[in-house]
């Protein structure tokens, strides 16, 4: 009996879509399973250093939720590349302006940094309200656990 180790390569790479409701769902739960769907580490035949993960649309994603006193106290930070231009913006403020951007970096910094990152983030689709336009595509739900 011939033992055999399954991989993803370009010919087997079929991708899935699936659509996940972030209503009332905390932001780290929201993340790692999203994360690892978009890696493809869901999948029987998982290949670390192949991008073989699925498309994932996330509704209603100003609806997340942050616990305990994460709303004032968490940071998010950017940097202009010039000194002394440090921008420092809480979770409310960033809430306020731009509500994708909580889950983007949450599942950005669960993603590898490598060279892998930036096809995988291109897979994820962050929607504000209810309104799916990536129904033709005939998601399946995404279930967190």
């Amino acid at each position: 009996m011939k033992k055999t180790t399954l991989r993803q390569n370009v010919t087997n790479g079929d991708r899935e879509w699936f659509v996940l409701d972030a209503d009332g769902k905390t932001i780290g739960d929201i993340a790692t399973v999203v994360a690892d769907t978009l890696r493809g580490k869901n999948r029987p035949d998982y290949t670390p250093h192949v991008d073989g993960g699925a498309y994932v649309v996330i509704l209603n994603a100003e609806k997340v939720v942050a616990t305990g006193n994460k709303e004032k106290d968490k940071k998010y930070y950017r940097h202009s590349g010039y000194l002394g231009n440090l921008k420092t913006e809480t979770l409310q403020m960033v809430r306020e302006k731009s509500p994708t951007r909580i889950l983007e970096a949450a599942v950005k910094g669960m993603l590898p940094k490598n060279k892998l990152r930036k096809p995988q983030m291109r897979r994820l689709f962050l929607i504000v309200g209810s309104d799916n336009p990536h129904e033709a595509q005939k998601a399946t739900e995404l279930i967190i656990k």
